[in-house]
């Protein structure tokens, strides 16, 4: 069993910055790819950021480009989402995810483990 603490979020101005932070552990914790994603009221939750473990290669969804950047503390099985330039659009439920597939972009579907979610909330 693998367990995502998940912190950060909170409420903000459009133009400001949150980081939110993800800790795995558990069983064979090590082995797993961590990443983001975010669900809106009344929409489906959506990919947003990944990193892999080996290599260090990241992925975003291209509404968060340029604007969001993921990162990762291998020692502290540990990673953060530090999200700039936050707009009203980007307010949802941010959750942490860890799968031993995510190294890249997949499905919600497929995610093995999540974390309890965390608000972020964008005002205008």
């Amino acid at each position: 069993q693998v367990q995502l603490l998940e912190s950060g979020g909170g409420l903000v101005q459009a133009g400001g910055s949150l980081r939110l932070s993800c800790t795995v552990s558990g069983r064979a914790s090590s082995l797993y790819h961590l990443g983001w994603f975010r669900q809106a009221p009344g929409k489906e939750r959506e990919f947003v950021a990944t990193i892999s473990r080996s290599t260090g290669a990241q992925y975003y969804t291209d509404s968060v480009k340029g604007r969001f950047i993921i990162s990762r503390d291998n020692a502290k099985n540990t990673h953060y989402l530090q999200m700039n330039s936050l707009k009203p659009e980007d307010t949802a439920v941010y959750y942490c995810a860890a799968d031993t597939q995510f190294s890249r972009p997949i499905s919600a579907r497929d995610i093995d483990y999540w974390g309890q979610g965390t608000q972020v909330t964008v005002s205008s």
